[in-house]
């Protein structure tokens, strides 16, 4: 299985702006920019988008690994926050902060289902930086 994504960018780095587009369409020539990455500007960013193919990758390889444990999440809440040194434009962490309601799991067998998606998720193990885990069963 293969799966792209296209970027156009114009311009110098600080005055110029790209688009991306993604195989599905769902980001269509969606803006980005120096000012959304390294500022507040309105529109994406690499670093956005990883982080979200981070916290969506973790919840399904959470979900898949609470089934083999023999459980089914209600709701699985997660955010990926990626963290930048700007000083040497290295991305440098993921930190995921997941929110969850599974109905009569313990706190033990979560956390290993946790920690296991973690691990094992295809894009943590594609990251080369660190990554945590805040993990709260509700």
């Amino acid at each position: 299985m293969k799966r792209n994504a296209n970027a156009v960018w114009n311009g110098s780095l600080m005055e110029g702006e790209g688009v991306i587009t993604t195989q599905s369409k769902v980001l269509d020539n969606h803006k980005y920019c120096f000012n959304s990455r390294f500022g507040d500007g309105k529109a994406t960013n690499p670093d956005e988008l990883l982080a979200a193919a981070h916290a969506g990758c973790f919840a399904m390889a959470l979900s898949l690994f609470l089934n083999e444990a023999g459980f089914t999440a209600e709701s699985l809440d997660v955010t990926s926050t990626v963290s930048m040194d700007v000083d040497s434009l290295e991305l440098t962490k993921s930190h995921l902060t997941l929110r969850a309601i599974i109905p009569d799991i313990d706190q033990e067998t979560f956390m290993e289902c946790a920690h296991e998606a973690k691990d094992n998720c295809p894009v943590s193990k594609a990251l080369d930086l660190e990554i945590t885990l805040d993990a709260e069963l509700q």
